[in-house]
């Protein structure tokens, strides 16, 4: 599974983590990666992203539309190579979730799915290596001064791992159901984080 990753796309940020390997950000492509995501987006683990059932067709076609819009962006991280996470970002002024907290000049949302742990097990500090790339990529603009992510209330793992990273709580929402052609995102109850570029980054301040 490696090839088809190492060289084959330009990333949109490479970064090279003491201890733990090259992550790279590439961007999204529907066709290609629709079987590997499709395999993560099945898995129990991966019910909170809302995609369980779907297939592997439904799940390129909906990254397909996704690629159409200027406001919202999907990406593969890949760390040395192999396929890591999952990581979407989109202006919140032009999501549903910007209809639930004031969005301030800067904010950008964020999504992220990791990639299942392999034969071996739980991978320590896997997670904080990817948010670290993807935390990098997404605040280091000029333009971007805070992150804002959206779990579910119920995935507390989720959230727990975003505070243990800087982030702080702020309310819980309720995100009205989208049902439009090319687009079906039911009702969900979300606990709102947001970690600045301050936090995140404070040698930077």
């Amino acid at each position: 599974m490696t090839e088809p990753y190492a060289h084959a796309r330009e990333a949109v940020h490479e970064q090279v983590i003491d201890g733990f390997g090259t992550v790279r950000v590439l961007p999204l492509d529907a066709a290609a990666d629709a079987p590997v995501i499709h395999a993560w987006v099945s898995e129990e683990r991966a019910v909170f992203w809302g995609m369980n059932g779907l297939d592997e067709e439904q799940v390129r076609e909906i990254y397909a539309h996704l690629a159409t819009l200027d406001t919202h962006q999907a990406f593969l991280v890949v760390k040395d190579g192999e396929p890591a996470a999952l990581f979407q970002t989109y202006e919140p002024e032009a999501d549903r979730v910007g209809e639930c907290y004031a969005v301030e000049p800067g904010d950008i949302g964020v999504h992220l799915l990791l990639a299942p742990a392999g034969p071996g097990g739980a991978r320590p500090g896997w997670t904080s290596a990817v948010l670290a790339a993807f935390l990098t990529y997404a605040l280091r603009g000029p333009d971007r001064h805070r992150v804002v992510v959206d779990p579910d209330v119920r995935n507390e793992k989720a959230v727990d791992r975003f505070r243990r990273q800087g982030f702080e709580k702020g309310p819980e929402v309720v995100l009205a159901e989208i049902d439009i052609p090319d687009v079906y995102l039911p009702e969900k109850h979300a606990q709102l984080l947001f970690l600045t570029r301050a936090v995140a980054f404070p040698r930077d301040s």
